[in-house]
This record gives C-alpha cells, sequence and structure tokens, in this order.
C-alpha cells in the first residue's frame, strides 16, 4: 500500500509539471489557433536562464525571477517575428516553424552551455510530510504549491479580469473583437507573456526535480504536450490540465506501480489517438 500512495503522489507531482508545461501551449492555440511547439523551446531557456542566475546569485526567487522575464521576452520576440507574420499562410507553415525553433534551441543550449547534463543544486523552501507512512519530500512538496498558485492565478486573471475577458473574446473572434475596441494584438502579446513565464517556472522546477538540465529536455515535451491539448480539448485550458493530470498518474502507476510493458512516453500518443477515435472534441472541448 506504501507503495502505491508513493507512486500516487509522484504521479501527481509528473502531472502537475506536465500541467504548467502545457498551459502556455493551450492558452496559445486558444486565441490563435498555432500549435506553439516552440514553447518546449522556452521551457528549456527557462531552465538554464534559472540555473545561470542561480550559480551567479545563489538566490532561487532572483532565478526563478530573472528567468520568468527572460523568457516573457522570447515567448513575445516569437509570437511578433515568427508567428505574425506567417498567420497570411495555412497553419502548417507556422508549425513547422516552430518545429525550427526547437531545434534551432536545442542546438544553440549545446553550444552555448555544452552537451553534458547539468546540475540544479537548488533546496526549495518547502516543508516535508508523512502520508501514511510516505515521506513527502520538499520537492514534490512545491510542485504542488507552485502548481496550485498558478492554477488559481491564472483562473482568477481569466474569469475575474478585464484581460480575462478580452483574453476569451479574441479566443472566439479577433475580428470582431477588434471591432468592440479591443487590441488583439496586445492580447495576443500578452498571452505569449503569461504562457512563456510559466513555461520558465516549469522548467525550473524540472531542472531542480529531476536535479538535470540539459539541452534536448524539451524534446519530448514538446510533442507530449501536443497530444494533451488533443485529449484535454483543443483550446480548453482546464482540459489539457485535467489531461496532465491524468497522464502523470497513468505514467506511473501503470508503468512504475502495475508494470505494464509499454514505453512511458507512449501513453499519451496512445490516449490521443483513442480520444481522436471515440470523443474527438476532447475530455472537456466543444464540438
Amino acid at each position: 500500500m506504501q507503495l502505491f500512495i508513493e507512486q500516487l503522489l509522484n504521479g501527481i507531482a509528473t502531472g502537475s509539471i506536465y500541467a504548467l508545461v502545457t498551459l502556455g501551449l493551450a492558452l496559445v492555440y486558444g486565441i490563435m489557433r498555432i500549435l506553439h511547439v516552440a514553447h518546449a523551446a522556452v521551457y528549456t531557456i527557462g531552465a538554464y536562464v534559472g540555473l545561470l542566475f542561480f550559480n551567479l546569485t545563489g538566490s532561487l526567487l532572483l532565478a526563478v525571477l530573472g528567468s520568468m522575464a527572460a523568457c516573457a521576452l522570447v515567448g513575445v520576440a516569437i509570437e511578433r517575428f515568427v508567428y505574425f507574420p506567417l498567420l497570411k499562410y495555412p497553419p502548417f507553415v507556422p508549425l513547422i516553424a516552430s518545429i525550427a525553433i526547437l531545434l534551432s534551441v536545442e542546438e544553440l543550449c549545446r553550444l552555448i552551455a555544452g552537451p553534458q547534463i547539468l546540475t540544479f543544486p537548488a533546496e526549495l523552501p518547502f516543508p516535508e510530510f508523512q502520508v501514511s507512512g510516505v515521506t513527502v519530500t520538499s520537492t514534490i512538496t512545491a510542485v504542488y504549491c507552485i502548481t496550485a498558485a498558478v492554477l488559481g492565478l491564472l483562473w482568477v486573471v481569466t474569469t475575474k479580469t478585464e484581460l480575462g475577458l478580452a483574453m476569451r473574446a479574441a479566443s472566439q473572434d479577433m475580428a470582431v473583437a477588434d471591432a468592440m475596441g479591443i487590441n488583439s494584438h496586445l492580447i495576443v502579446s500578452i498571452t505569449f507573456v503569461i504562457g512563456s513565464a510559466v513555461a520558465a517556472v516549469a522548467g525550473i522546477l524540472v531542472g531542480i526535480y529531476f536535479n538535470q538540465v540539459y539541452p534536448t529536455m524539451g524534446a519530448i515535451p514538446a510533442y507530449k504536450t501536443l497530444a494533451l491539448i488533443v485529449v484535454g480539448g483543443l483550446g480548453s485550458v482546464p482540459g489539457a490540465v485535467v489531461a496532465a493530470l491524468l497522464l502523470g498518474m497513468a505514467e506511473t502507476l501503470l508503468i512504475g506501480y502495475a508494470d505494464i510493458p509499454l514505453p512511458r512516453d507512449a501513453l499519451a500518443f496512445i490516449a490521443m489517438i483513442g480520444m481522436l477515435m471515440w470523443r474527438s472534441q476532447g475530455l472537456l472541448g466543444s464540438r
């Protein structure tokens, strides 16, 4: 029983990290209808910049703030100089450009920081506690608390503020939103800022959680998050979060606990194929 509880807690932590990584992708797709694969590149940059700031200052708070600022700038630059000029082309053109950005960032990180795995020796100021005899480490507690805080803050912004109202309006119809006096281009930029800042937090958390930062750390999340937004429902942020949590628990319990002989990273794509066959709108998406 203790092993099951331990794997369940690890699965929730893994799903929480998936949720943080997927959030930005779901937000961008919800407004621009672009599959933002380069979001995984922003996540990788967040981990490297966070590690750089931590090594320079020794402060995890400054590392997080510096990484969020850098990733926000990168996200806006991708939107302004890559996606915006390509909106007049079919959707596969921005997707190809997005994949090119991801591959370029991987190589850039390899050239600048080296191909080796770097450690992220930071200690998170969160308590440990016991659940049925299983110790929940401070790192897992931090993942839970930070994910809950980010999701709660995002919910408040999108449902209780004028900015959230403008984001929902732009996601439904940019032309009508512009006609009603909403600056859709500014809303898109703000969406990239929010999503990229969250990706920076996710990158740092993953770096600390696994104590690893390396150039290709965004490769698997890039395609796994695509599967998650399909399973959750294209354009549905709550659906993406639910799908991420379910996937994290499924990977840990089915592969780690039940020892089902499947590659861990295959579950997301199996779920996506099944969802497309039997419920194409996703868990929380609309028809």
